[in-house]
């Protein structure tokens, strides 16, 4: 049974297919960085993305955790391009006194120009940027209790320059951007010493109908 690569599932519409994945990182090795993944920062530091045995997991064994500190920690999927879609992952804030945050990112370029949205614990919000050239701007947050030792499920749905974060089933942000139009990578963000663990990483796109 597949279960580091993915879960995928097909719905035909009338003139595209919606396909998504799910990774869990149950068939990675434990304390190396994930297989396909760029793991990596934006700005200075020493981010430590490793796959780790944990027995909260909502997919047990395995998760990614991130326990370096950098500036903006970050870790991208590298066969992906995804213009339309979302991206959707569980994570558990552990520590950090700086910050205790998890995010997702979408139409990535690279690793210093992408968008982002996160939560964080140790501030009680979501909130959403861009960063551009290295550079995070914040666009709007989002007052929401995000708990420190606990899972957390955030997600955004983008089409277009219009962008809907969910936290934890609930609808948190609403923004609209043009700054990245183009298809681009999608993957997991973290702040400073943020010792964060992901798992149930899943994302989607629109495909074009083979019919």
């Amino acid at each position: 049974m597949k279960t580091l690569a993915t879960l995928t599932v097909m719905a035909t519409l009338a003139t595209s297919a919606l396909v998504a994945e799910t990774i869990n990182f149950d068939d990675a090795t434990p304390g190396a960085a994930p297989p396909g993944w760029t793991a990596t920062k934006t700005g200075k530091g020493e981010a430590k993305w490793t796959i780790e045995k944990d027995n909260t997991a909502p997919s047990k064994p395995n998760v990614l955790k991130q326990s370096g500190q950098a500036t903006y920690p970050v870790c991208l999927k590298n066969d992906t391009s995804v213009k339309d879609g979302f991206v959707e992952v569980k994570f558990k804030p552990i520590s950090g006194k700086e910050d205790q945050a998890g995010g997702v990112v979408w139409r990535a370029k690279d690793s210093d120009n992408y968008y982002i949205a996160r939560a964080n614990a140790l501030e009680d919000n979501v909130t959403i940027y861009h960063t551009v050239k290295g550079k995070r701007t914040e666009k709007k947050r989002t007052s929401m209790k995000v708990a420190s030792g606990e899972w957390h499920t955030l997600r955004v749905d983008f089409r277009d320059n219009h962008f809907i974060v969910t936290f934890n089933g609930k609808k948190a942000i609403e923004w609209d951007d043009k700054t990245f139009t183009e298809a681009g990578m999608v993957g997991v963000w973290t702040k400073a010493d943020s010792v964060t663990l992901f798992d149930n990483f899943r994302y989607g796109g629109k495909e074009k109908s083979t019919e």
